[in-house]
């Protein structure tokens, strides 16, 4: 395909920049190619929105009407994402070749970045920051699987993965480098990049020795684990349960 053929089917949802393979996720280099030269090929452009006006290269997406997509004033998804039917964007902003899944909460202003892959069901509170990986082609981007709730001003970067049914508190930071430590045994767990589906997420610190001190790094916890009876509660309620503020 063309370059522009390929925007065009990740636009209509055909092809992703990234799908569930087995236990693991399988990266389409070609799509993210295509994204880094179609942002070479096109040339900057005003464009008017009711009376909002824009100078980008990259056009809006429309026809959500046919999509069965809510968007709310000023929500942003540029040309080249998909939205799945059910998707909401609260005033929000999606990026180019994300791929947000059914019936998926993108609250006041989340941001949703390049190529990131968010699943069905999945709630984005207000102000979550869901970081962009196109380069070095074949990296993985961000992925948020189904069921998942990322809390308010919650920030997921550098390919990290949160699986399915996970819950991230307010104010959780992932990247690749930070270890996501289990508390929940009676020893600690580290895991990196990624966080365990069912898994209950809070911020915390842990210490390290510097040459001018020890101070404190953010480090996210692991502090219980969502089970079936979680299910039939809401998810405030499940935040309440372990004392995890939204």
């Amino acid at each position: 395909m063309t370059t522009e053929e390929t925007i065009a089917a990740l636009d209509r949802g055909e092809i992703r920049v990234a799908e569930p393979d087995g236990d693991d996720w399988r990266v389409n280099q070609e799509a993210q190619a295509a994204i880094l030269d179609y942002f070479r090929l096109r040339q900057m452009q005003p464009r008017e929105v009711g009376p909002f006006e824009y100078h980008d290269k990259i056009p809006l997406k429309t026809g959500y009407d046919e999509l069965g997509v809510r968007v709310v004033p000023p929500a942003v998804a540029r040309y080249g994402s998909y939205l799945s039917p059910g998707v909401v964007l609260m005033p929000s902003y999606v990026n180019i070749g994300a791929w947000v899944g059914p019936n998926t909460m993108v609250d006041t202003w989340a941001t949703v970045g390049s190529g990131a892959q968010i699943g069905a069901n999945v709630h984005l509170a207000g102000g979550v920051g869901i970081g962009g990986v196109l380069e070095p082609p074949g990296a993985t981007p961000v992925v948020v699987e189904d069921g998942a709730f990322i809390g308010s001003r919650c920030i997921v970067t550098e390919g990290c993965l949160v699986g399915e049914q996970a819950i991230l508190g307010a104010g959780v930071v992932l990247t690749a480098s930070v270890p996501i430590i289990d508390v929940t045994g009676s020893e600690p767990v580290e895991h990196r990049g990624a966080v365990p589906p069912r898994a209950v997420v809070v911020p915390g610190v842990r210490q390290r020795e510097f040459p001018a001190g020890t101070y404190g790094l953010p480090t996210p916890l692991i502090v219980g684990w969502r089970d079936e009876s979680h299910d039939r509660m809401s998810l405030n309620d499940v935040l309440r349960e372990f004392e995890i503020g939204t």
